[in-house]
């Protein structure tokens, strides 16, 4: 490795090296003005564009194209257009997050997605992949400030996560949403976000890993790679809460796509308003994968009999289908797979069609004219509402925690009388309009919802924190990836919900994607060794088997754990001893706990926004969050509040040392635990 750039991460370092090193950053200050006015060039010709259609659907499909153009063209001046080179014997590409080309159609910054962009990512001093130098930039504010050579096919060694300019990047202040991580992609990871669109992966990341920005650039790449395809069926990102989805909002769109939809896991589902919440075991019960069985056991008891034929006249003559062979009719579509409503809408026309045939044998003349009309027929119609009755999904849902008896009918053998009695409503009988739905009835509404029409499916689902979901969330994501592929990422040591999956395997049955291709990410990049270690302190009790996080680099002083007498005094102390770094402050305390914080934070700082995210969605420079929403936001700065507390506030000590094993590795720069009471055994030491 060598730099003709003096400070890879200092500001303006370039300019005070040597003459040589000055010369060649001032060559590349030239490249990434060209390329501004080349990508200039390019809006301001999509915004010339005439739309010419034929109707106003195509009209309206092609303005909509051109807007996603121009605005992926906007060229934000703090956002570097390029951030590394790769060099050839006889060419050189700068590499960025979009493709920029010049008036006569060349490369000035190739897409990072592109394929001869990857030996960026993966050259090595072993395979460097045709490469004889990777050049990596430093910049601040937008402005080119230095740059890192590494000579490849040298037989040296690569710099890897040793570069100055990528630990920079990695510690860079984070202030407001995620940031991607085009720059810093490293070859762990990189396998993975280029992975073909028809694998399922799951990655099993430990903290500071990257998989959310594994799972963000992978999306961007597929939408690269097979845009036709994506932009028809469709890309879905679903996390955990709100909170998560706008601190990750930006991600994408930097990127260049726009199209993505996302959600949080409690809005997947919107077929119900969630009124009310329950305790853990009810919901654990409704959660569970044997509730399908349930349900779909409930849908189909309400099949009915008829004990006398259909009859349907024609002319003089009557042609039946008596009771024995409708129930054989009633018996094929309720076993072949057949959703409900389907074989509802295909029941008349399964009698008109026994029907016909008799007509036939007789000699009677008839066509499929005959056979619509004999399925609108009134016989056949009230026959057929009769053996096979339309189902309202809520006042299906109503019944079966309402009413006992057709409980057991559908439970029977599936859950045991204890648990029976546990799902019914334990108060007086609600009406319909009356009744409190909590989240778990949503997911159960879902599968009868599904049952009755099949659920839309997207080309690809990435789904993050998938370690927490239900056995019937998880159904619930499974159905909108059912003719797609799927990213499922996540922790195992970080399930804190009382339903969380044990194996990836028992996760993936449920979600339909069984042959999944499992990888695990345990190189953490974001969090400090100090940090990870001290955390790691909990992996053998939280999830035995499961490989900790590796860190790659140190911190001086990145940890402090202190007894204090006063928690909330010494919080806001060590925020104003934090705060002027200019980086983001994260304040994780126990659940119920951030409004005493706030207070104070308010008081001692009047002048400056204090964000609470028990209120808020969108975290700040400086946040108090409680600790059960803390998962998948990172702050330079941390600090923990009482961790003792944040575990005792779980339903079991294991979810509970989960939980804090989550908000002490939130940190990038530094963590600070304050503790009045005695830190958890299992972290003590």
């Amino acid at each position: 490795m060598t730099s003709d750039a003096p400070d890879p991460a200092g500001d303006n370092g370039g300019d005070s090296g040597a003459t040589g090193g000055a010369t060649e950053l001032a060559r590349e200050r030239d490249h990434l003005d060209a390329a501004r006015a080349s990508m200039t060039a390019m809006r301001e010709r999509a915004e010339s564009l005439t739309v010419l259609a034929g109707d106003a659907v195509s009209a309206a499909y092609l303005s909509s194209a051109i807007y996603r153009r121009i605005e992926s063209l906007i060229d934000n001046g703090t956002t570097p257009l390029f951030f590394g080179r790769i060099d050839y014997a006889d060419e050189r590409f700068h590499v960025g997050r979009r493709h920029i080309h010049d008036t006569a159609g060349d490369p000035v910054v190739i897409d990072w997605r592109a394929d001869m962009a990857r030996p960026f990512y993966r050259a090595s001093a072993t395979d460097p992949m045709g490469l004889v130098l990777r050049r990596r930039f430093g910049f601040d504010e937008g402005k080119l400030t230095a740059y890192e050579d590494e000579f490849l096919g040298t037989g040296q060694a690569t710099l890897g996560a040793d570069s100055r300019i990528l630990q920079a990047e990695i510690e860079r202040p984070r202030v407001g949403p995620m940031r991607d991580i085009v720059a810093t992609i490293q070859p762990d990871q990189d396998d993975i976000v280029r992975s073909s669109l028809a694998t399922t992966v799951c990655v099993q990341g430990a903290p500071g890993t990257g998989k959310t920005a594994v799972g963000l650039h992978r999306a961007a790449f597929l939408l690269y790679a097979h845009r036709d395809v994506l932009r028809r069926s469709g890309v879905l990102f679903i996390g955990p809460n709100r909170a998560f989805l706008s601190y990750i909002g930006e991600v994408l769109p930097a990127l260049g796509e726009f199209t993505v939809t996302s959600r949080s896991i409690g809005d997947l589902a919107d077929t119900l308003p969630v009124t009310a919440s329950e305790p853990a075991d009810i919901a654990a019960l409704k959660g569970d994968a044997r509730m399908a069985t349930v349900i779909r056991n409930a849908m189909y008891a309400g099949l009915g009999t008829i004990t006398e034929p259909v009859v349907v006249p024609s002319g003089a003559r009557r042609f039946r289908v008596h009771p024995d062979g409708l129930a054989r009719i009633v018996g094929d579509l309720s076993t072949d797979g057949t959703r409900y409503g389907a074989a509802r809408a295909r029941l008349p026309m399964r009698i008109a069609d026994a029907i016909l045939k008799q007509m036939e044998e007789s000699g009677e003349f008839a066509d499929d004219r005959n056979l619509s009309q004999i399925a609108r027929s009134r016989p056949v119609r009230q026959a057929s509402d009769r053996v096979w009755p339309a189902i309202d999904p809520a006042k299906l849902l109503h019944r079966l925690w309402s009413d006992a008896a057709f409980l057991a009918v559908a439970a029977d053998g599936v859950y045991d009388d204890a648990e029976q009695r546990a799902l019914l409503w334990d108060t007086a009988p609600r009406s319909l309009r009356s009744a409190s739905w909590t989240i778990a009835d949503v997911y159960c509404m879902d599968e009868i919802a599904d049952l009755l029409d099949r659920t839309a499916s997207f080309g690809h689902v990435i789904l993050d924190e998938a370690q927490d979901l239900s056995a019937m969330q998880a159904r619930a994501v499974g159905r909108r990836c059912s003719t797609g592929s799927a990213t499922i990422l996540g922790d195992l040591a970080q399930g804190t919900t009382p339903w969380s999956t044990p194996t990836w395997e028992a996760l993936l049955a449920h979600l339909g994607k069984p042959d999944a291709l499992l990888e695990v990410l345990t190189v953490g990049y974001r969090v400090p060794r100090e940090i990870i270690e001290f955390a790691n302190r909990l992996v053998p009790h939280i999830a035995a088997g499961v490989a900790p996080a590796v860190a790659v680099r140190g911190a001086s002083g990145a940890l402090s754990v202190r007894p204090v007498s006063d928690v909330v005094a010494e919080a806001v102390q060590a925020a104003l001893d934090i705060r002027g770094d200019g980086g983001s402050v994260g304040i994780v305390v126990p659940d119920g706990f951030s409004d005493a914080l706030a207070v104070a934070m308010r008081a001692a700082l009047p002048n400056e926004e204090v964000t609470d995210l028990a209120y808020d969605e969108t975290p700040g420079r400086l946040t108090i969050v409680p600790a059960t929403i803390a998962k998948g936001l990172e702050f330079d700065h941390v600090i923990v509040v009482e961790p003792a507390a944040i575990a005792a506030a779980e339903l079991s000590a294991t979810v509970g040392l989960r939980r804090l094993y989550v908000v002490l590795t939130r940190a990038v720069s530094t963590l600070t635990v304050l503790h009045s009471e005695p830190l958890p055994d299992a972290l003590a030491g």
